[in-house]
């Protein structure tokens, strides 16, 4: 099953995140998906799979060149962990930031959680401070 759902993911990753098929995302999510980096409390009609074609959509507009590279992958029973790094140039509004041109780069740690060939869950590590600094709405610390 490890073997399985690590190509699932894979397959994720070049449909939707490389190839920003936003309309295959049911392909890949339960429709009872869980993202645990949204508040427990989120009231909302809205579900999972539509909330995450909501930032995906965000992403791709700000960064239309983005390009998402897995540098490493784990799986054990029914979950995958997926060390990648998010590559683009800021060329769109991006959370109320106007486009900078500038590249950026940064990695995210993806847990995901399938059942039955579907995503059911996701816990997430990102690197939004070096984004933050690389669109530089944060200061970068000087290196020695």
């Amino acid at each position: 099953m490890s073997a399985e759902n690590k190509a699932i993911v894979q397959r994720l990753v070049e449909t939707v995140q490389n190839g920003h098929h936003l309309d295959r995302l049911e392909e890949f999510f339960d429709s009872h998906f869980i993202n645990h980096l949204e508040p427990s409390d989120l009231a909302s009609d809205i579900n999972a799979v539509d909330r995450a074609r909501i930032v995906f959509k965000q992403l791709f507009t700000a960064f239309p060149d983005l390009h998402v590279t897995i540098q490493q992958q784990v799986a054990e029973g029914d979950k995958v962990v997926t060390h990648k790094t998010f590559h683009g140039t800021h060329q769109g509004e991006f959370m109320g930031i106007a486009p900078t041109g500038r590249p950026i780069e940064f990695t995210v740690i993806d847990i995901l959680r399938l059942d039955q060939g579907k995503i059911v869950e996701h816990w997430a590590v990102q690197d939004r401070l070096a984004l933050m600094q690389q669109l530089g709405l944060l200061p970068t610390p000087d290196r020695p």
